[in-house]
């Protein structure tokens, strides 16, 4: 399923040109800049026009739908100039409204998990939408990757992109507060894609947006990524309950399978005989960053595909990211190059605040209020 980076001889370039012509609609050299071109995906049931965006700079081509921030595909190139799709995705609408895992979504407004549902913020108890179990996941049962964004293209010096709105009133998914949300995917000139969060709200709220791409850098639908290597700049990580909730504590990962300090396979430890793997069906943590919260993105992860050459390395001011390890696929779906997703064909790395932190008071806080304004921002950056 591989296609890949910049073309050497003749015949591979033109075919380089012809690619790029049917992503974009306009022809450019390998790495230049494209103008982001809108095109009809679908409707929804109710009938609301579903758009696709597509944009090229710096070698790396994406498709972004207007559905739930979508990154509905993001090509890169391998050691050998070959672009291929390295996110799982769908090319129908109504298969991301009826069965999508979150593939590429803009998740929001909590990223993650809130224990039963419920927190409490000054001194009122706010009861949220539950729809993992008893928790609430991801916002709740119709979250912001379930919502028709805005979308404004641009283009600023060397950089082109898109500015996604959303506007949550006050009350959807039982949280407090309308919150404004603006979301900003940027691909640079050197092939990076940035993203940029900001937020703001009239009534005091918790907020933690955060983008679920499955990962797969030999190619989406090209098999497993046990072998993929994966460093991650964390100590410590979050143990969880058997639902997947934070227990509060901070643990070590030295000498247990979360130790992701040096690279290693992913494979090499995700089927150990450890509780928190059993509960998980693999990994589902989040790790607590050494780097803490900061005022600028900085490099927490490397992600390698040994087959390919590729690699994903990940820069946020963020103080946690929850690894997945697809865990929860089970081949009932199937993805945009027509093959099925099995267990663990995907992987995402969440930049985030902690799962159920307003429950948490020792945890970083996610509080918004009036005045304030949310910001955070996760750099991707690729090579080979």
């Amino acid at each position: 399923m591989e296609l890949n980076r910049r073309t050497v001889i003749a015949g591979a370039a033109a075919a380089s040109v012809a690619a790029t012509t049917a992503f974009g609609g306009t022809a450019h050299a390998s790495g230049g800049r494209g103008k982001p071109v809108r095109t009809l995906f679908g409707k929804l049931a109710d009938g609301t026009k579903v758009h696709s965006w597509s944009l090229e700079n710096g070698g790396t081509r994406m498709k972004v739908l207007s559905y739930g921030g979508i990154v509905q595909s993001l090509e890169i190139p391998d050691r050998r100039g070959r672009h291929t799709n390295v996110s799982l995705g769908f090319d129908t609408i109504e298969d991301y409204v009826a069965s999508s895992p979150y593939f590429g979504t803009l998740i929001g407004r909590y990223g993650n998990r809130i224990g039963k549902g419920r927190f409490t913020l000054d001194g009122t108890a706010y009861q949220l939408s539950v729809n993992d179990g008893e928790n609430s996941l991801h916002g709740g049962a119709k979250g912001f990757d379930q919502r028709v964004w805005d979308v404004e293209p641009f283009t600023a010096g060397s950089d082109v992109g898109l500015r996604l709105h959303y506007t949550s009133v006050d009350g959807e998914m039982g949280y407090p507060g309308t919150l404004r949300a603006k979301v900003t995917y940027t691909l640079t000139r050197d092939g990076d894609w940035r993203v940029d969060y900001e937020a703001t709200t009239d009534k005091a709220t918790v907020v933690n947006l955060t983008s679920h791409v499955y990962w797969n850098l030999a190619g989406e639908g090209s098999g497993g990524i046990e072998d993929h290597e994966l460093s991650i700049a964390a100590s410590r990580y979050t143990p969880t309950d058997a639902g997947l909730i934070p227990t509060g504590e901070l643990a070590r990962v030295a000498g247990t399978p979360f130790d992701f300090r040096r690279a290693k396979p992913i494979g090499r430890d995700i089927r150990a005989a450890h509780p928190q793997l059993i509960t998980a069906k693999g990994f589902d943590h989040n790790w607590v960053l050494d780097k803490g919260l900061t005022a600028r993105p900085e490099h927490i992860a490397t992600l390698r595909d040994p087959s390919s050459g590729r690699t994903l390395r990940i820069a946020t001011n963020e103080p946690g990211v929850q690894f997945y390890s697809g865990n929860f696929l089970d081949g009932t779906l199937t993805g945009t190059g027509g093959r099925v997703y099995r267990q663990g064909d995907g992987l995402c790395l969440e930049t985030q605040h902690f799962p159920d932190a307003p429950n948490r008071p020792s945890f970083p806080s996610t509080v918004l209020r009036p005045g304030q304004t949310y910001r955070t921002a996760t750099v991707h950056s690729f090579g080979s």
